[in-house]
């Protein structure tokens, strides 16, 4: 399971803060969780990227639901405009 996660930062947002705390999701979190199998991310101006890739979409939805729950979590979405975000979810091609 591929998800897609894309935003902008809220403005004034202090990028190289912003990004210690997506460090703290990715090691602390994100690669805690059972069939987490790579999270990165990237930039492109003032939009974002987070693309996770799951081991099955039980794991994606699981993984994503302690991600949210957690401290970092909810330090990463503090730095986040709610109205630019986006989720796409893909699954694999039989």
């Amino acid at each position: 399971m591929i998800e897609i996660v894309t935003f902008r930062l809220r403005p004034g947002a202090d990028v190289e803060a912003f990004l210690a705390v997506d460090r703290s999701v990715q090691t602390g979190v994100a690669y805690q969780c059972p069939g987490m199998l790579r999270r990165t991310v990237a930039r492109d101006g003032d939009r974002w990227l987070v693309l996770q890739i799951w081991a099955t979409p039980q794991a994606c939805a699981t993984g994503s639901r302690a991600i949210d729950a957690s401290a970092a979590g909810g330090s990463f979405r503090a730095f986040v405009d709610p109205a630019t975000i986006t989720i796409d979810r893909f699954g694999e091609v039989d």
